[in-house]
């Protein structure tokens, strides 16, 4: 048999550099779609076969993906003032592969890592993009196609979550969402081996989309949060709605001076104060046999080289 090929965009990010190391680990090629003028080539292992390729080259992301077994799209922005930002990668980067696949007559499998925020499309331009570039898929693809809609994923290389988390570690927590609030977490490693569940499984997840979580019934409150990563007492501030919104708007304009793509917007302010973000992992067990293998406390040491 031989060995299955699997084209990814997305290869050097954050959760994309996870997902690369697992595939070539389990014994798959990896071939990375990546921007000609990326940075980020070093985050590129040397056994991916690289293609340098706009996402909007239909031509060149069809020829890239003539001789592949799968694709994983991974591509996403999630910084940005306004849907421009991040409908680029999130919507028309989907709808370009999608079109050269078309075109070419392929039959091969398709993977769009999107997001939970997808399932709320109305609080935020991210999570809009993260919706749209899933109509493009369902609604346009000729070929067999799955869709994972992941929580908020942490882990080695994780940005984002990693200073909130080594505050937490030294006792602070600070709470963005109402106090009753509930979120499903995902360890990025568990999140790799759904992907290579998925392809072992493919078929039985066609035309499907799947949320995925940790494994944790209800997901996690804020004292569950704190208790996973602290070693001890803890102090939980809650961080007032007015505050964030005055934070975010502050951050827009401060943003358009300076001309960087900012996280914390007010479509952020409304992801991070949803009553809840809650994942149930049942019917892709069921399709695929994966499950996670990781909880809080475990990813967050291993996170912070603690096991």
């Amino acid at each position: 048999m031989s060995q299955q090929s699997v084209v990814m965009t997305g290869a050097s990010g954050f959760i994309g550099a996870r997902f690369q190391a697992a595939l070539l680990e389990n014994d798959r090629s990896v071939t990375a779609i990546i921007r000609p003028s990326s940075p980020n080539l070093g985050r590129l292992s040397p056994a991916c076969t690289i293609v340098r390729s706009d996402l909007h080259d239909k031509e060149q992301l069809a020829s890239a993906c003539s001789q592949a077994d799968a694709v994983i799209y991974c591509a996403g922005t999630v910084r940005g003032r306004g849907p421009g930002d991040f409908n680029a990668a999130n919507v028309k980067g989907v709808a370009h592969l999608v079109g050269a696949l078309n075109h070419s007559g392929s039959q091969i499998p398709f993977l769009l890592i999107s997001s939970l925020a997808a399932a709320r499309p109305e609080i935020s331009d991210y999570a809009q993009s993260k919706f749209l570039g899933e109509k493009e898929l369902t609604s346009q693809a000729n070929f067999p196609w799955t869709i994972f809609r992941p929580p908020a994923v942490y882990g080695p290389g994780d940005t984002e979550m990693r200073p909130f988390l080594r505050m937490a570690r030294r006792g602070l927590v600070t709470r963005l969402g109402p106090s009753d609030q509930r979120l499903s977490l995902l360890n990025v490693d568990d999140l790799s081996d759904a992907v290579i569940a998925w392809l072992d499984s493919w078929r039985k997840c066609q035309g499907q989309t799947f949320t995925l979580d940790d494994g944790r019934p209800g997901g996690y409150d804020w004292q569950a949060i704190a208790a996973a990563a602290g070693y001890g007492r803890h102090f939980l501030l809650g961080i007032p709605r007015p505050l964030l919104s005055v934070a975010a708007t502050a951050n827009m304009a401060l943003s358009a001076v300076f001309n960087y793509p900012p996280m914390l917007t007010p479509g952020k302010v409304r992801e991070l104060t949803q009553t809840d973000w809650i994942c149930d992992n049942t019917r892709l067990t069921q399709a695929t046999g994966w499950e996670p293998s990781t909880d809080l406390q475990t990813g967050i040491r291993q996170m912070f080289g603690d096991a």
